[in-house]
């Protein structure tokens, strides 16, 4: 499933660092990481909740400073220090967060945020037909029809249109990095399979890469070309899908794996 190029990564990191609060009172959400996402390939965070991978993956969409540590995009030293300059930043990295219901803007209407996206990849002055034509297509790519959606909001939609309206935003916005943060862990099962469906398609006609966030290490074996697994705020463990999850090296990775319930197996529930 790779398409991977020989280019400098497109997204990496040294020593990249979060720390929250002061003194007796702070806490180390993410601890000294390094990595390397290289353009076009798919990647999962891996870990159980207050691992650190979402506070890592909001660092990479610069919605917060790391503590310390350097982030480097296309080679060049990450500079989010003006609003023009997250703004650029932000047309070559977008996201899909877990909760579609809190995703939207409540007054904004499926329209506006579909012209929105256009706005910002500078179509601003083309012609109404032109925006409606690519609302339409963006739709139809997920399965959607403009005609139906034009003039309603996004909470009158249900959480698996919410989220195929969110990746219609990203076949707009055509971004080089699209980060997933648990996209189809509040959606139904039948959704979740459409939107995995929808996001490969999307990366396989773009080329995007694409940074699964997950706890779900079976989703990550499925969808991914490289694994890192983290754990209390650090990488515990990284590389293929295949070498992490069928020979893994850590203890915390085996447990992980372990974990994931087997239906023609006895479920070992000591480690709950």
């Amino acid at each position: 499933m790779s398409v991977v190029s020989n280019k400098a990564p497109c997204l990496s990191g040294v020593g990249v660092t979060k720390v929250f609060g002061f003194g007796n009172h702070k806490t180390v959400a993410v601890d000294h990481v390094d990595f390397a996402f290289d353009e076009g390939e798919i990647v999962s965070l891996v870990g159980e909740s207050g691992s650190g991978k979402t506070t890592l993956a909001k660092m990479l969409l610069g919605l917060i400073k790391p503590t310390e540590g350097e982030i480097y995009f296309q080679g060049q030293k990450r500079d989010l220090s003006s609003g023009r300059k997250r703004q650029e930043y932000w047309r070559n990295i977008q996201a899909i967060f877990q909760d579609p219901f809190s995703a939207y803007n409540t007054f904004s209407k499926i329209d506006t945020v579909l012209l929105d996206c256009i706005k910002m990849r500078g179509g601003r002055h083309l012609p109404r037909e032109k925006k409606v034509e690519m609302m339409e297509e963006a739709c139809s790519f997920v399965n959607l029809k403009f005609a139906e959606l034009t003039n309603k909001y996004p909470f009158e939609l249900s959480g698996g249109q919410m989220q195929r309206l969110m990746i219609a935003r990203i076949f707009l916005l055509k971004p080089k990095i699209l980060v997933a943060d648990e996209p189809t862990s509040m959606i139904d099962a039948c959704s979740r399979a459409t939107i995995l469906d929808y996001l490969l398609k999307l990366r396989n006609e773009t080329g995007m890469t694409l940074i699964f966030i997950t706890h779900d290490i079976g989703l990550a074996y499925y969808v991914s070309d490289t694994v890192y697994i983290m754990q209390h705020g650090k990488i515990v463990e990284r590389g293929s899908a295949d070498r992490v999850i069928l020979h893994p090296q850590d203890a915390y990775t085996r447990r992980l794996i372990s974990d994931v319930p087997k239906i023609h197996e006895e479920w070992d529930l000591s480690t709950v």
